[in-house]
């Protein structure tokens, strides 16, 4: 991958309204974590009234800080890129403060696959309207349309900001890592065609989720698909070698890895291997311990 790029404006301290361009403002949450990295960050839009796209998780210090900003400014929408808790519980209470409508990403639940598979949903989302792939929320002066980005979830949207070019990209594109994949409601079958969708597109900035922003959004794109396919290469490797168990090739191939990121590592490798499957290149065997061949 290249390296992350860097920029002022990202950072602590949180709860700080940064103005990142005339239309779009930034305010950091308080959740920094080994996989939000500072936290998450919300994107206000507009100047009259506003956008307020993932209001992050519900803590009283960031909704405080969201209604400092918004300043007393009609809210016409409250936007969500995807269910998960570190960024759309926030949307009840700022619901509740603003009257605004919690529009977007489609309320998603799935059956478990392995330890607590939706602990990170947020199971109580429930937005007034979704947003399908292609269609558009608006107020004075900014036009926000949907990307439907599956595979970091299932759901998973992205907004494209038509007045000036910029992608508010949630967690499909971050700006500090990639995204995790994690089976079943990850998949990444669909995460790699969506980066393919993104790196078709002509947007000038990305405002992720997470991270810096992204300055040439192409290159950073395609710098994700090839580490991801650098990945596979690597899962085909070892698999050439013996049949192995989604531990331990975790372990081979994130050398150093912090390991309160091995769990979600295993995932993501886990969802390769399912993409692997699909296209039968590799399959799996013992079921008792769960090992994985080349075909």
């Amino acid at each position: 991958m290249p390296a992350p790029p860097t920029g002022p404006d990202i950072g602590p301290p949180t709860g700080r309204a940064i103005q990142l361009e005339p239309l779009v403002v930034r305010v950091l949450a308080p959740n920094p974590s080994p996989f939000t990295h500072t936290g998450t960050q919300t994107h206000i839009v507009g100047t009259r009234d506003l956008a307020v796209i993932d209001p992050g998780p519900d803590d009283p210090d960031h909704l405080a800080a969201l209604l400092r900003a918004i300043d007393g400014r009609p809210v016409a929408a409250i936007v969500v890129t995807h269910h998960h808790r570190d960024h759309s519980p926030a949307t009840r209470p700022l619901a509740a403060a603003t009257g605004a409508p919690i529009v977007g990403a489609a309320p998603v639940h799935v059956t478990d696959d392995g330890p607590r598979a939706d602990a990170a949903f947020d199971l109580d989302y429930a937005p007034s309207r979704v947003i399908p792939d292609g269609e558009t929320v608006a107020g004075e002066g900014w036009t926000l349309r949907a990307l439907a980005t599956p595979g970091h979830t299932s759901n998973h949207l992205a907004f494209a900001l038509a007045e000036t070019g910029a992608l508010f990209s949630g967690d499909h594109v971050m700006g500090w890592s990639t995204s995790v994949v994690s089976p079943p409601d990850g998949n990444m079958t669909d995460y790699m065609r969506s980066l393919e969708l993104l790196l078709a597109r002509e947007d000038r900035v990305y405002y992720p989720g997470h991270g810096e922003r992204i300055d040439n959004p192409r290159r950073w794109v395609r710098g994700l698909l090839g580490h991801r396919k650098q990945r596979e290469g690597q899962i085909l490797r070892l698999l050439g070698e013996a049949s192995l168990d989604v531990p331990t090739m975790t372990r081979r191939m994130y050398v150093g890895l912090d390991a309160r990121l091995l769990p979600a590592a295993e995932r993501s490798v886990l969802a390769h291997l399912l993409d692997l499957r699909d296209r039968n290149m590799v399959a799996n065997e013992r079921p008792e311990v769960v090992t994985w061949r080349r075909v």
